[in-house]
C-alpha cells in the first residue's frame, strides 16, 4: 500500500503554464486516431515527414518479378535502408525475420493474375491477419477508370471502415490500365476519390507536367510510385522532383532492386527523400557507395 504520509503538498501541477496539444505531423491526419496516428509516425520519418517505402510485392500478381526470384539473398540485405516495407503475407511469414524493426505495410487486395483483367481483385486478406502480423497499414488497389472501377472502390473502403474500427490506415494505390491516359487529370481524379472515400494515404505515380497540382488537390499525403526500371540518375531526379512538387515521400520497388547496386541505390534514395540532397549529389553517393562494395 502507499504510503499515505508521504503525500505531500509541494508537489508542482504548473497551473501558470497550459498544456500543449500538439498537431500532427501529417497533412490531413490530424483527428485521426491515436493508433492510426502512431502507425502513420513508425512509415513516415516524423523529422522529415516523408518515408521510403520498398515495394516487393509484384509477386502477387506477376509471380517472381526479375530481382524477386530470391528475396532472402536480394531484398533482406536493402531492409536495413528501408523506413518500410510493402509486401505480401507469405513473403512476410516465409522470408522476413520477425526481428526486423521496420514497419510493414501488407498487401490486402488481389485475386487476378497478369494473364486476366487486374482490376476485378477483391479483398484477399482479413482484417485478423492485419492485426495478427501486427501491420502498420494495409495496401489496396484501386482501378479509377478500369473495367471494374466500382469493385475495386468499394474494397478499399471496406478497408477503410475495417481500418478505423481497429486503428490501422489503408492506403490506396492508384493503379493505371493500358488504356488510360496519365495525365495531372486523372490522378488528380484518383487521388481525390481515394482521399474522400478515407484513404489515408495514397500511392500514385509521378509526372513531368502538373504533378503539384496532384498533390494540392490530395487532402492526404501522396507517396509517389517508382514504375518500371529507368537509369539510375534519372530514378533519383524522378524522386527529387516529386517530393519538392509535395510528395511525402517514395514506394519504389524495381528502380532499388533491379539497378545495379541496389544497396547503393536505396541508399541514395534515402539522400533525395530525407535530406533533400540533389539528384546529382545523390548519384555520386551512389556510385561511391557502388565502387566501395
Amino acid at each position: 500500500m502507499a504510503d499515505l504520509d508521504d503525500l505531500k503538498e509541494g508537489k508542482k501541477y504548473f497551473a501558470d503554464t497550459p498544456q500543449k496539444t500538439e498537431g500532427f505531423f501529417l497533412k490531413g491526419s490530424n483527428s485521426l486516431d491515436w493508433g492510426i496516428k502512431n502507425r502513420l509516425a513508425r512509415i513516415f520519418n516524423p523529422k522529415s515527414g516523408r518515408t521510403v517505402m520498398l515495394a516487393i510485392d509484384h509477386g502477387y500478381f506477376q509471380g517472381p518479378t526479375t530481382g524477386l526470384e530470391r528475396i532472402d539473398l536480394s531484398i533482406l540485405p536493402l531492409v536495413p535502408y528501408a523506413d518500410t516495407l510493402m509486401l505480401t503475407r507469405g513473403i512476410l511469414r516465409s522470408i522476413v525475420p520477425p526481428s526486423v524493426s521496420q514497419s510493414i505495410v501488407l498487401r490486402v487486395s488481389g485475386g487476378t493474375s497478369i494473364l486476366k483483367e487486374l482490376s476485378n481483385e477483391e479483398i484477399a486478406v482479413d482484417i485478423e491477419e492485419s492485426i495478427r502480423l501486427n501491420v502498420c497499414a494495409m495496401a489496396v488497389q484501386v482501378f479509377i477508370g478500369g473495367e471494374f472501377e466500382k469493385e475495386s472502390i468499394i474494397n478499399m473502403t471496406k478497408m477503410v471502415d475495417l481500418g478505423n474500427r481497429y486503428g490501422i490506415p489503408v492506403l490506396a494505390v492508384t493503379a493505371v490500365g493500358k488504356d488510360m491516359t496519365r495525365d495531372a487529370r486523372y490522378f488528380r481524379l484518383a487521388t481525390r476519390i481515394c482521399a474522400e472515400l478515407g484513404a489515408h494515404y495514397i500511392k500514385s505515380y509521378y509526372i513531368e507536367e502538373g504533378f503539384e497540382t496532384v498533390t494540392a488537390s490530395c487532402p492526404v499525403p501522396i507517396v509517389m510510385a517508382g514504375g518500371k526500371k529507368i537509369p539510375e540518375l534519372d530514378a533519383l531526379t524522378m524522386a527529387y522532383n516529386a517530393v519538392q512538387k509535395g510528395a511525402s515521400g517514395v514506394d519504389m520497388g524495381r528502380n532499388i532492386f533491379q539497378s545495379d547496386a541496389p544497396v547503393a541505390m536505396i541508399q541514395a534514395v534515402k539522400a533525395v527523400v530525407h535530406d533533400n540532397e540533389t539528384p546529382e549529389k545523390a548519384y555520386a553517393l551512389y556510385n561511391t557507395l557502388k565502387n566501395q562494395g
